[in-house]
């Protein structure tokens, strides 16, 4: 069973700087989306925060354009997030998500990000 493994979360004053990282155990193929959704203390939802689309383009929640930048490689399943002037409201668990046109899902396991005022 492949697994997505994350990593760069911590915690970090507001106005800075932190970078996740997501890659797979093993290869995926087919790779038709990649994401990162984030979700909030007390709340299970997890809201898409940014996304890698089908035809390779790049979709942010208003909440973060300008200041989060996703990047990734669909032939290795390597993904990042570059999050930039961060506020205490980013503070979340941040999942990264791969989709295939097979219908395969993978969410990473989450990593904790946590922004002090």
């Amino acid at each position: 069973q492949v697994q997505l493994v994350g990593s760069g979360g911590g915690l970090v004053q507001a106005g800075g700087s932190l970078r996740l990282s997501c890659a797979p155990s093993a290869n995926i193929r087919n790779i038709e989306t990649m994401s990162w959704y984030r979700q909030v203390p007390g709340k299970q939802q997890r809201v898409l925060i940014a996304d890698i689309t089908s035809s390779g383009g790049t979709v942010y929640a208003d909440s973060v354009k300008g200041r989060f930048t996703i990047s990734g490689d669909k032939a290795k399943a390597t993904m990042y997030l570059q999050m930039n002037s961060l506020k205490p409201d980013d503070t979340g668990v941040y999942f990264c998500y791969i989709s295939t046109n097979h219908g395969d899902r993978y969410w990473g396991p989450g990593t904790q990000v946590t922004v002090s005022s």
